[in-house]
């Protein structure tokens, strides 16, 4: 135990034998400065209170909720304070957060209860009181898993849970629990295994049903997703929480007419519910209904001026410019101390696509930062490891593999693999093939990046994957490309040949060759400094870790450039590569060359693909529904003071 450790345990035992000010001593040397340890914020915020000393209090716990402002114990000892200065509806508000995140805060139900019976609320407080009883009645191994899935600790928190489970294996709480660990480890196939598993065991249980749709939707299943929507919105059609779910399904499964029916009837009870304005306004953006969108976004600020995805959704239409009363408001909303942790990321990288479109450089550098430092403290990104990864792709995918394997794998040719990175003009190339007449465009499919992950397996706590694929029979990978072909299948509208968009794909193509021999891979390449710039830029809506810095991103680049080497190396000819900068320069011949690589004849309508109307989910949704544009060189140039980190990660 560091000595840290040990004072802070001295601290808590200080608290709970009622010495209060010594326990405050103990931690102060912990809090000095501007930052300060977060638990040791805590006890000096309990300890102020019971010593009466409320503004010190108020004064740790703000700097608390500064560094941790999703920390329910944090805004629980926010609402004992309010209660201990008499403070009925700031406490109220302050327990609210709490439970929000921190659902097992057993503490924060029984005061919400009791509060809002006295004020009157009785609804409201009959919620609180039946949560109450609900957390109560948890085992007690399940209410620590609870609590540390809620504080971050997901390690012990799945090591109690399993523990739970194999003494009580058909719990489904257990399971649930379990399930969201995994889906906040990016384990997306066990969450929902288990969610189906629970959801047989008590179909009943609302909660369970929601979290299994959840599962399906980050697995991509949209329509077993949607199938499981309808079902809930079957029992109660005037349900607005139904309501929305299955309103977000029907837009995955491109029923759009569907989706935009059920936001409005949410609209009708809730008009001013920003969750759903913002949901709609993501709808209408990738139907390419700009001014609909906009207004949707400006709607959900409106009604809750710290909805971070509104703004954030504006930048992101690449083609908005903020107004003044916009940024102000920005501005005012990430000064506060309590602002949610998303709700911060969402508008720092707002405001710095606010500045940068002003030519405010400096202030514009200093916001996309801030969000990328933000994202990058939530990520477990190695730089290292995946260097790592990629090397022993290189290792174990050769020439000679891939000759022992000539002639297996499934024959169809009908996927067209666009990959590489993010930011690097891959929408440009899917939506110039995807106007071709025998070309469905689809998503960034997850089927291989699955496939890889099943792969992977554990063998003596080691990853089996890449090896694995020296072990794999011809009829194995048959099978494996057979069923990339049939799980895709839900996401073409019928012609012969589709795009995967997955850019991560980059890592797999020896897997992709070995399954689908036939399937066309193209990269697209963009130049190195407007490629990662604009990945720091980007928020994404999850995965690409990489990008959250700097010299992370630049790393990345530079490991993706030697793996794609190898690959022209060990398989010629494979992989056609399609530098955005060329088709810049040469849309008719760049797009007439992919054509001939995938073996289809030149349709006129590639060269007019901003006029094809077909649902865009990426961030250059916009940018590709107008004629080629070089907006986007050298971006990067206006910054170059700060970007020294990112030319020494790229080297040559």
């Amino acid at each position: 135990m560091s000595d840290q450790d040990t004072i802070l345990a001295s601290a808590q035992k200080a608290l709970q034998a009622g010495d209060f000010a010594g326990g405050l001593t103990l931690v102060e040397p912990l809090i000095e400065g501007d930052g300060g340890d977060e638990q040791a914020l805590y006890i000096a915020a309990v300890a102020a209170r019971y010593l009466k000393r409320f503004s010190d209090a108020e004064d740790y716990q703000n700097r608390l909720r500064a560094i941790s402002p999703e920390y329910g114990r944090a805004w629980q000892e926010a609402g004992h304070l309010a209660v201990a200065r008499n403070r009925p509806e700031a406490a109220i508000a302050a327990y609210a957060r709490a439970v929000r995140f921190n659902p097992a805060l057993d503490a924060s139900w029984r005061e919400l209860a009791r509060l809002q019976a006295a004020a009157g609320r009785d609804a409201e407080a009959r919620a609180a009181s039946l949560q109450q009883q609900r957390i109560a009645a948890l085992p007690r191994e399940l209410l620590a898993v609870t609590n540390h899935l809620h504080e971050g600790r997901l390690l012990r928190a799945e090591e109690i849970c399993r523990h739970y489970l194999r003494m009580h294996p058909r719990d489904t709480e257990g399971m649930r629990l379990l399930a969201q660990i995994g889906i906040r480890q990016g384990i997306f196939d066990d969450a929902e295994f288990l969610l189906e598993s629970a959801v047989t065991f008590a179909p009943d249980d609302i909660q369970l049903r929601l979290d299994y749709i959840d599962a399906l939707h980050r697995r991509q299943k949209f329509e077993r997703s949607r199938e499981e929507a309808e079902a809930l919105h079957a029992r109660d059609p005037d349900n607005p929480v139904f309501q929305s779910h299955l309103a977000i399904e029907s837009m995955q499964t491109g029923d759009y007419d569907r989706a935009f029916e059920l936001f409005d009837q949410v609209l009708e009870k809730l008009p001013r519910d920003p969750a759903t304005l913002t949901s709609r306004g993501h709808a209408l953006k990738t139907m390419g209904k700009q001014p609909e969108a906009v207004e949707s976004y400006r709607a959900a600020f409106a009604a809750k001026p710290d909805q971070g995805d509104a703004y954030y959704a504006l930048a992101n239409l690449k083609t908005y410019s903020f107004t003044d009363a916009e940024m102000a408001a920005m501005r005012e909303q990430a000064a506060r101390p309590d602002l949610a942790f998303m709700d911060r990321v969402h508008i720092a990288f707002a405001l710095g696509k606010a500045y940068e479109d002003r030519g405010e450089y400096a202030e514009s550098f200093a916001h996309y930062r801030e969000g990328n430092d933000l994202k990058r403290t939530q990520t477990r990104y190695s730089a290292d490891a995946m260097s790592a990864e990629l090397a022993r792709q290189r290792e174990v995918c050769t020439a000679d593999l891939f000759a022992r394997h000539e002639g297996d794998g499934h024959p169809a040719p009908d996927p067209i693999f666009i990959l590489g990175l993010p930011r690097a003009g891959s929408t440009l190339l899917e939506q110039i093939l995807a106007s071709h007449s025998q070309v469905d465009g689809t998503l960034e499919l997850p089927n291989i990046l699955a496939l890889a992950h099943r792969l992977r397996g554990r063998k003596a706590g080691a990853s089996r994957y890449p090896d694995i694929l020296g072990d794999l029979s011809g009829e194995q990978l048959a099978d494996f490309g057979r069923q990339f072909i049939e799980d895709t299948r839900i996401h073409r509208q019928g012609a012969p040949f589709f795009i995967d968009k997955m850019p991560n794909n980059f890592r797999h193509i020896g897997l992709i060759h070995l399954i689908l021999p036939n399937a066309t891979i193209i990269d697209a390449r963009r130049d190195p400094m407007d490629c990662c710039f604009s990945g720091f830029k980007q928020l994404f809506a999850e995965g690409q870790e990489f990008t959250y810095g700097l010299e992370q991103i630049g790393r990345y680049y530079a490991d993706y450039v030697d793996l794609m080497e190898h690959w022209d190396e060990v398989l010629p000819g494979r992989v056609l590569r399609v530098r955005h900068e060329d088709v810049l320069d040469d849309l008719e011949g760049q797009t007439r060359r992919m054509l001939d690589h995938i073996g289809l004849p030149f349709e006129e309508q590639c060269l007019a693909f901003h006029e094809t109307r077909r649902a865009v989910r990426t961030a250059s949704s916009e940018q590709v529904r107008q004629p080629i544009t070089r907006a986007g060189q050298g971006a990067w140039k206006p910054y170059e003071a700060w970007l020294d980190p990112l030319k020494a990660a790229l080297g040559q």
